[in-house]
């Protein structure tokens, strides 16, 4: 009876557009509502969504007359199809990004509140942020009517069942990356918390802000909104949430095993229009003895700790070394000498850079600040890596020949400030997909040695097994010719390279295009995210077209404008794959 009166109510709102002086539209436009009707409809209706879809619906059809038949179909609860099922994808979409925006920035913050980077203490599926992931999932989802499962807290899932056998997919993940807290620094010196949603102006600040948890709150939100509007489904929709992309996805293989993956699947963690192809992602790790007694000079200075990312695919924003033993007042004095020539040589190899170079009692402290970034896109940071080991190698200052000097000059001869391989004599492109990059981002001390950390992004072209023995070769033949004893160890993954046709990618492209007015087309990523581990998976979104990608960075943020347009098009897509009458 409720459905009834609530149909009937939007009925005769619908109606009363027919009364509207001679001068208004009629009804008789056809076709689908655009970004610039959308942008009128959101300077126009924001009170009208505070209420109910139908309602809003009915003051959406008065103020555009495309949408007068659309809504009678949806007021009478006939079937949807073609421009009718679009307009009402997309209504709903508007409709759920002016009525729950404020809710989905509140549960990404409870997200962000929960540190779910991995740690060494303890397996990702008993770390105490994981199972409080999935709790505050599964309450979500209970209080929006889906269904939950847990997966051993290796992935999460969520589903809205529709009236056919088919499902298709949505993937996302719950974890995050490790910080450095001391990066967090806004440039007027705000001091942000990376695990606690800070707005500024336009921005979210926040680890996993945009990288997935932003996501994640998103699309639980439209699958709320798309159960609430009572639009049938005729393929259920899956949430998968995984929680541990970040560090190889082992969380899904073990889903695999447990479970029979949907067909078809999208993926919520890469960049729009839609991603059709990723990069394979590689660690590079080479490894250096700490002591080396036998070649210590007495009274020598001696590089001491140096540090770089907090994590392997992260560029990181500062670099630092410490510098014991010898005259560190002379060191410090020539170091504080020698950095306005180096940073003036090399500001134009990537960007503006800063040194800083401190005596601390009997050590002498040397920070190299650039610009923090994705790991797959070196090209969007200034890697402070490599600029410190090239300032520390060309000041001239002896250092004692320990590991951390081996893996200084190591990092100054074949990287410098080249990160696509060609010190190394590896560089190749792909047309469609791009360079081959290996960006030097983490030192670390660990079991007696200094491990170097590469991360590798491999295009199509060439194969893992190939590449890393290409690598290997190379580095030991510089370890041979310097007379530096060297370990190498090259994982790398495979690129992928998806057949970019069928309904399912021309209707993601269809509603980005439409919502935001840009260029809709395949494009690739040297990102590498889960979809290799699924079948027919393609990326859409969250990243905007000619932004930079703040994932992993210091920093990281998520645009508001950015979060409504998510909204909106995850809501749409939901319900236009939904009833997609083939996915081919």
């Amino acid at each position: 009876m409720k459905k009834i009166l609530m149909a009937a109510g939007l009925a005769v709102a619908l109606a009363a557009c027919s009364s509207m002086p001679s001068n208004a539209p009629t009804a008789s436009a056809k076709g689908t509502v655009k970004k610039a009707d959308m942008d009128r409809l959101v300077a126009t209706l924001p009170a009208a969504a505070q209420g109910s879809f139908r309602d809003f619906l009915a003051q959406a059809a008065r103020e555009n007359p495309m949408l007068r038949a659309s809504a009678s179909a949806y007021a009478a609860q006939q079937p949807l199809a073609g421009d009718d099922l679009v307009n009402i994808s997309r209504m709903l979409g508007l409709y759920n990004r002016l009525h729950n925006q404020a809710a989905v920035i509140d549960a990404t913050a409870k997200m962000v509140e929960l540190p779910t980077f991995r740690s060494d203490k303890v397996p990702p599926h008993e770390d105490k942020s994981i199972i409080a992931f999935g709790v505050l999932v599964e309450r979500m989802a209970r209080d929006f009517g889906l269904q939950f499962r847990n997966v051993d807290n290796r992935v999460f899932e969520v589903k809205l069942p529709g009236s056919g056998p088919e499902e298709f997919g949505i993937l996302t993940h719950a974890d995050v990356v490790p910080v450095v807290a001391d990066e967090w620094v806004l440039d007027d010196g705000t001091r942000l918390d990376p695990f606690k949603l800070t707005r500024v102006g336009g921005n979210l600040y926040g680890r996993g802000s945009i990288d997935d948890k932003g996501s994640i709150a998103t699309v639980l939100y439209a699958m709320k909104a798309v159960k609430e509007s009572g639009l049938p489904l005729s393929r259920t929709i899956r949430l998968m949430i995984e929680t541990t992309e970040e560090t190889g996805g082992d969380a899904m293989k073990y889903y695999r095993t447990k479970t029979t993956l949907p067909e078809y699947n999208i993926v919520l963690d890469s960049k729009y229009p839609a991603v059709v192809a990723e990069k394979g992602s590689g660690a590079l790790r080479v490894s250096f003895p700490l002591a080396s007694p036998a070649n210590a000079s007495a009274g020598g200075t001696a590089i001491t700790a140096m540090a770089g990312a907090a994590s392997t695919n992260a560029v990181p924003q500062t670099a630092t070394a410490k510098l014991q033993g010898g005259n560190t007042a002379d060191v410090a004095a020539r170091l504080n000498a020698a950095k306005a020539g180096f940073v003036e040589k090399y500001k134009p190899q990537g960007g503006p850079f800063s040194i800083d170079v401190a005596q601390d009692g009997a050590a002498v402290q040397v920070k190299v600040t650039g610009t923090s970034a994705h790991g797959s896109r070196p090209e969007e940071g200034v890697n402070p890596v490599p600029r410190l080991a090239l300032f520390l190698k060309e000041s001239g200052i002896a250092l004692a020949p320990n590991g951390y000097a081996q893996a200084v000059r190591y990092i100054a001869d074949l990287y410098g400030t080249d990160y696509l391989g060609r010190t190394l004599g590896l560089a190749y492109s792909d047309d469609f997909m791009g360079p081959l990059t290996l960006s030097p981002n983490l030192v670390r001390e660990k079991d007696g040695k200094v491990d170097v950390l590469v991360n590798v992004r491999m295009p199509r072209g060439n194969t893992p097994e190939a590449l890393s023995q290409a690598t290997t070769a190379r580095i030991k033949a510089w370890g041979a010719q310097a007379g530096v004893a060297v370990e190498v160890d090259h994982s790398q993954g495979n690129w992928m390279a998806r057949d970019p046709k069928g309904a399912w990618l021309s209707t993601l492209l269809n509603t980005f295009g439409d919502t935001t007015g840009l260029e809709a087309k395949p494009v690739s990523t040297a990102g590498s995210t889960t979809a290799k581990l699924m079948p027919n998976a393609i990326n859409f979104g969250p990243a905007m077209p000619g932004k930079k990608y703040t994932a992993h960075n210091a920093k990281e943020f998520k645009e508001v404008v950015d979060l409504d347009a998510d909204m909106q098009m995850f809501t749409e897509m939901l319900v236009r794959i939904g009833n997609l009458a083939q996915m081919q």
